[in-house]
């Protein structure tokens, strides 16, 4: 890998405590009052994940966002400086930290309830902030409002930039407008598509020589290129699946880390995020133990033939 800069990947996005709610019987009783639960805190939501997941696998990785000056964001600060995540420019939301409600199935599935706090109304310093995207070749969003005025800086300076447009409702959403537009790899949920491959021959009318990747949970994932569009069957590993809270972060991770900076084909790739994102929904309520390098390359190696296209 040659690294040429300070930094490999500058993550822009949210970052925040989630707060996991587990019931007893794996389903939630609406019919009663109260429910005794498991509740478990911990750093989450895209920014975290995607965040700590570069750095695990070896990246040198820059957190541009926000956090209140509370409890919790002197707890996110102190979890990212032990993974070795450049925050320089980390900036306070006077609404203070994110937060994310995650109520757990059985299977792992959830249901979010997510407090953005201030990010519809936030303007990040762009001197700053240019400082940490000009030592960095890939710059990879989530979509906070205010993380859209960084598009035509990350674009200005050349970096590879990838967007995780999450679950988007169709391909024309005003919302997710800007960051399809500038995305080099367009990363989504299908969670809203029966037909994501539908979606995906959306976006490349528009930009036909983008990278698409929908994540199609149990069912794998789609992927579409100027070459057409393929479908990956879930890969499989031996650990449960518990957690499905950030395994879109570990397909954007996974497959990131190996096109952009291993040189991986767009086929190997995929099946190192797929791999990535497997791992991570084995991880019950925390982001403390995603995939590392090593074990990355273990488990590649052990992924039946017929899945290596």
């Amino acid at each position: 890998m040659t690294r040429e800069k300070e930094l490999d990947v500058a993550v822009v996005g949210n970052v925040g405590i989630d707060t996991n709610v587990y019931f007893p019987e794996g389903d939630v009783d609406f019919t009663a009052e109260s429910n005794f639960t498991e509740n478990i805190d911990y750093v989450g939501q895209a920014g975290g994940y995607t965040s700590r997941g570069f750095s695990r696998l070896g990246l040198r990785t820059a957190f541009v966002g926000y956090l209140g000056d509370d409890a919790s964001g002197h707890l996110i600060r102190e979890e990212f400086a032990g993974d070795g995540i450049d925050t320089t420019a980390v900036f306070i939301d006077p609404a203070g930290t994110s937060r994310s409600i995650n109520f757990m199935y059985g299977d792992g599935r959830r249901k979010n309830f997510y407090d953005g706090k201030s990010h519809c109304a936030l303007a990040p310093d762009l001197e700053v902030c240019r400082s940490i995207l000009a030592k960095s070749t890939l710059a990879h969003f989530n979509i906070p409002d205010w993380a859209r005025h960084l598009l035509p800086l990350a674009k200005e300076l050349g970096l590879t930039i990838s967007c995780d447009i999450q679950d988007v409702p169709l391909a024309g959403d005003a919302y997710r407008k800007d960051f399809v537009e500038y995305a080099d790899v367009l990363f989504f949920s299908a969670v809203n598509h029966d037909r994501p491959g539908d979606l995906i021959e959306a976006f490349l009318q528009t930009k036909p020589n983008q990278i698409v990747v929908a994540g199609m949970r149990a069912n794998g994932c789609a992927v579409g290129t100027a070459s057409g569009l393929e479908f990956f069957p879930a890969v499989q590993l031996e650990a449960p699946v518990v957690d499905t809270n950030g395994a879109g972060d570990g397909l954007a991770v996974g497959f990131l880390s190996s096109y952009v900076f291993k040189g991986c084909s767009v086929h190997d790739a995929i099946l190192r995020g797929q791999i990535v994102a497997r791992h991570t929904c084995s991880q019950r309520a925390s982001s403390s133990n995603l995939m590392t390098a090593d074990q990355l390359e273990r488990e590649i190696k052990s992924v039946p033939t017929k899945q290596v296209t």
